[in-house]
């Protein structure tokens, strides 16, 4: 749970009135510029510059493919990944930065492997394969820098998963709802490891977002298959009956996060699967239906809205904070609040 969910359970578990509410937000430092600009900035500057290094070595090394031989490309990448590894172990106030630059000198090294010596294996194998070597380097880590391109790593590992195991075509058929199912849970494990992973020393869970969304991107692209195929698979259930589940967990740890991306996608499908019942087989002009799905597609959302910010703000009568807020200054709410 964010610090920002944090203080509207607070001051919904106290019952504090406005001006006490206020005064609590007021001493978290809400509406202050953040303290930890600079930190961010040299974080995503080091970031960038070891994303640039990474990619732009195996860049270099594919336009000399034909003038390098085969043993330099290999002595090239390995140096790359060592060097980065006892750096990262060296230094920890870089282990983010070289963490990332060893995550991908690692993905590199596997793809010249498989471009020197073919195996005949499909893809998704290369990526669980780096996924599964680089782990520990990420546990070791601990940094959002390396995690959250890990992330994405496994959601890529499991699309060509379920696209080899699918016939190697997006397929819906009733025949692959297995597969399907299987990725789904897969992506719903990904974001419960991410939520369960140790601490990073940033205070912002990317990896856990970019899991969540990512995830919640990939089901609702299966579903809409599976709605608009020429008629409606299971998928299309599958999917309601995840994003079900996922709202109702998200409702119990009161993950706003998590609450605002699953409601989104779950009336996208409401939306899109009343459109299927309305519109197919009607004749004439479709103004009217349109204008019912848009009222609807209004109503659903502002309900949404409405009960995600009831279920982080609590009872009536709690303050009504808009903005993010300063972790420091929360853990002086807290201390101020117990005198």
């Amino acid at each position: 749970m964010s610090l920002h969910e944090q203080l509207y359970r607070w001051t919904a578990e106290q019952g504090l009135d406005r001006p006490k509410a206020q005064r609590l937000w007021f001493l978290s430092g809400l509406g202050q510029p953040p303290g930890d600009v600079l930190q961010r900035l040299r974080l995503g500057a080091a970031g960038l510059a070891a994303g640039l290094l990474g990619l732009g070595v195996m860049m270099w090394v594919a336009a000399n493919w034909a003038e390098l031989p085969r043993s330099a490309r290999f002595a090239l990448l390995q140096l790359l990944l060592a060097t980065s590894l006892l750096a990262a172990w060296a230094r920890p106030a870089w282990r983010g930065a070289l963490g990332l630059l060893a995550l991908l000198s690692l993905g590199g090294l596997l793809a010249l492997f498989g471009q020197t010596y073919p195996t005949g294996a499909d893809a998704w194998q290369l990526f669980a394969l780096w996924s599964a070597l680089a782990l520990p380097l990420c546990w070791g880590a601990r940094s959002e820098l390396v995690w959250t391109p890990w992330v994405l790593v496994v959601v890529t590992a499991i699309s060509l998963w379920v696209h080899a195991h699918a016939g190697f075509r997006w397929d819906f058929e009733t025949g692959t709802l297995g597969v399907h199912a299987c990725g789904f849970a897969a992506l719903v494990l990904l974001c419960v490891a991410m939520a369960l992973k140790p601490a990073s020393e940033q205070a912002e869970p990317w990896a856990w977002r970019a899991a969540v969304l990512l995830g919640v991107t990939a089901l609702s692209a299966t579903s809409l298959g599976g709605l608009f195929a020429s008629r409606v698979r299971p998928q299309f259930w599958l999917g309601l009956l995840v994003l079900a589940g996922g709202l109702a967990a998200a409702w119990q740890w009161r993950e706003v996060y998590a609450l605002s991306a699953q409601a989104l996608a779950l009336d996208t499908l409401l939306v899109c699967g009343l459109a299927r019942l309305l519109l197919v087989g009607q004749r004439g002009e479709p103004i009217g239906t349109m204008l019912v799905l848009g009222l609807v597609a209004a109503a659903l959302l502002t309900a949404s809205v409405q009960l995600i910010l009831r279920r982080m703000r609590g009872p009536e009568g709690s303050g009504e904070p808009s903005d993010p807020v300063d972790p420091a200054g929360a853990a002086t709410a807290a201390q101020e609040r117990q005198r």
